[in-house]
């Protein structure tokens, strides 16, 4: 988990978009390694040469261009040093010789330096700031003096670092050579990393690039040579590299061979093929004797407001410039909310609302669904935890559903199922925290929120009408659409992952399928079809700007939809009934309202809800607090006797 950081200036801070540190754990083999560095530290990083053909060519209009080609620059020359290996200044005579867990770099003179130094330092002389003039030289100043006293060249770096004992054995190899080191030599704290303010995002988000890249070398610059081993003296420092971590000294061994590489997948891609015969929609009303009725609607949101302008000041050296009016006119996001608090912390706090407002008794309860695909408890499972944290001595059915943004009508077709088992209330929580699983991803960043929303969900007295039309859920497709969304997803440190173009092709084959089945199925008393008597769509609001476009395409006006993805993200499980829960706050549903509720998103799950949705089930919104949170007891934790007693020892 990578959460945020509220700093000392009370703004968000994601440490994990500018420490460039990897999760070795997960990374198998060197052309994996090589292949995420290509990405995140490569791909985006002009060289010195590039930033010297742009200085000349003068396509540097302002400070802040060039700021940031630094920036990156310096970032891609430390891709493997910061991601692997700490930096010890040693002194040569106590430098271990035969130890395979230290390394020197082999280093080769930076070719042309003066030129590209010079063309630099003149550069931003002359050229006009962008924003603020004395932050743009504050960050100037902080990497200049680690571009203009780089020495070594960086586009042949090798990833892997010769051991202390090979460096002596190849001739002619040079390393970093400091003849003197002051081992107080001035860095940033990670305190004072997180609390570098600006008031422009973008200068924020360099001066934290700048700060760390400054603590790449924590040694005089200006000193600093290459030299080879038989020009180092006894008391010279050598910059000796040792792995970050156990996690990268497995790597290293099974990189170099010292240790089997991991076995791979066996399982194969099978044949495409169809269902036999088309999967209808459920109608609800013909279909279940017991009849659902919901009798609550309660919203727990994040507490924490992330801006377009608060994802710009956490900008990654991985990613693209882009301005927080273009993320909101490429997502229709303006600002998401993230939580501090745990995930079981939202759903609780959802849950005993809904309840409360319901007016039902806690004894009555069922069973207990939640639908979550962010949780990271196993066991118990959240919906059990919730359960007993809730004080239910005994459910028919406490169980989580992972069905991703189809949460809601997956959830709520189990609701209905067990409701003609139980004939007693069911509760079901839909509840996401993903602002803690994104770390750099800067897609996912820009969409994802956190928050809970939960719904009573009652039999109806016998005779007495439902609020639920119809229920319809898919899963699966072409393999593209099943892996467009990944958590944890190694390829990016285990970082949710959003394939843009797949995702789109999957929403837009199930948005046409459903409007299908909808023009298809009869309308309420059989008048007309089921898509004439829907009065508001409430989707998954996973991007604006793309549904927008698919709808369109789909017979579709936007005057029939309604968003709150501008305020909320997308919250994957939570949207629609937080959605819902807006929709009435906004006005948009005054009356009992016939809702068409379409959700689609990671593992090509897809569903919807015909339903009909009463204003008077919404809960009134409490907001959360963290340092109140602890409303219930936390019971002790058990201990290795009360083991022994439960296995009669």
């Amino acid at each position: 988990m990578k959460p945020f950081v509220v700093n000392n200036h009370d703004r968000l801070v994601f440490p994990a978009n500018f420490l460039g540190e990897l999760d070795f754990s997960v990374i198998d083999d060197l052309d994996q390694f090589t292949a995420i560095v290509g990405r995140d530290f490569e791909a985006k990083a002009p060289t010195g040469t590039d930033i010297l053909e742009r200085v000349t060519a003068g396509k540097y209009e302002s400070r802040f261009a060039l700021l940031r080609d630094m920036g990156q620059n310096l970032f891609w020359v430390n891709r493997y040093s910061m991601t692997m290996f700490e930096k010890r200044p040693t002194r040569w005579r106590d430098l271990p010789r035969h130890r395979s867990d230290v390394f020197l770099p082999t280093l080769t003179p930076w070719r042309d330096a003066q030129e590209k130094v010079r063309a630099v330092r003149e550069a931003f002389g002359s050229l006009p700031s962008t924003w603020d003039d004395a932050a743009e030289q504050k960050i100037f100043d902080l990497l200049f003096d680690v571009f203009g006293n780089r020495r070594h060249h960086a586009t042949e770096l090798p990833a892997l670092k010769p051991t202390v004992q090979e460096f002596l054995t190849t001739p002619g190899a040079q390393t970093f050579v400091v003849p003197h080191h002051d081992p107080d030599y001035p860095v940033f704290s990670f305190g004072e990393i997180l609390d570098a303010h600006a008031d422009r995002p973008e200068l924020e988000a360099l001066t934290r690039w700048a700060m760390v890249l400054h603590n790449q070398y924590p040694w005089d610059r200006a000193a600093t040579e290459l030299r080879t081993a038989e020009q180092i003296g006894d008391d010279d420092y050598v910059i000796a590299f040792h792995p970050r971590n156990r996690d990268v000294e497995a790597f290293l061994d099974r990189a170099t061979g010292a240790r089997p590489t991991r076995r791979g997948r066996i399982s194969t891609q099978a044949e495409p093929v169809q269902p036999q015969t088309p999967l209808l929609p459920v109608r609800v009303r013909e279909a279940f004797r017991v009849q659902p009725r919901i009798e609550s609607l309660a919203v727990a949101r994040g507490e924490h407001v992330c801006s377009n302008d608060d994802v710009v000041r956490n900008s990654a050296f991985s990613w693209s410039p882009m301005s927080a009016a273009e993320i909101s006119t490429k997502t229709g996001i303006d600002q998401r909310r993230y939580t501090e608090l745990d995930i079981e912390d939202l759903a609780w706090s959802a849950a005993v609302r809904a309840l409360e407002h319901s007016g039902r008794d806690r004894s009555e309860i069922g069973a207990v669904l939640v639908a979550t695909c962010t949780s990271e408890r196993l066991i118990p499972s959240l919906s059990t935890w919730l359960s007993g944290r809730l004080g239910l001595l005994q459910t028919h059915c406490s169980a989580d559903i992972i069905a991703a943004c189809a949460g809601l009508p997956y959830g709520l077709s189990e609701a209905v199922r067990q409701l003609q088992e139980v004939e007693r209330p069911v509760l079901l929580v839909c509840v996401e925290k993903f602002s803690d699983k994104i770390g750099n991803v800067r897609t996912s960043r820009m969409i994802f929120g956190d928050g809970a929303a939960a719904m009573v969900i009652a039999p109806a007295a016998e005779g007495e009408r439902g609020d639920v039309d119809l229920l319809q859920t898919y899963a699966s497709g072409p393999d593209s659409q099943v892996n467009s969304i990944i958590w944890p997803n190694p390829e990016f440190d285990n970082d949710i992952t959003v394939y843009g173009p797949e995702v789109k092709a999957l929403v837009a084959r199930y948005l046409a399928q459903m409007i299908s089945e909808l023009g298809e199925q009869p309308g309420p008393g059989g008048d007309g079809t089921m898509l004439d008597a829907i009065d508001l769509i409430v989707p998954h609001q996973a991007n604006k700007t793309m549904i927008l476009q698919l709808a369109e395409k789909a017979g579709l006006s936007a005057e029939q939809l309604y968003f709150n993805i501008g305020s909320m993200g997308n919250v994957s499980a939570a949207s629609i009934p937080i959605a819902m829960f807006d929709a009435v706050a906004d006005g948009a549903v005054s009356g009992r309202k016939r809702v068409f509720a379409p959700g689609f998103g990671a593992g090509a799950v897809g569903g919807y809800a015909v339903l009909e949705v009463d204003p008077a089930v919404m809960a009134p919104e409490v907001f959360l607090d963290p340092a109140t949170a602890a409303e219930v007891p936390v019971p002790s934790a058990p201990t290795s006797d009360d083991v022994r007693i439960a296995f009669g020892e």
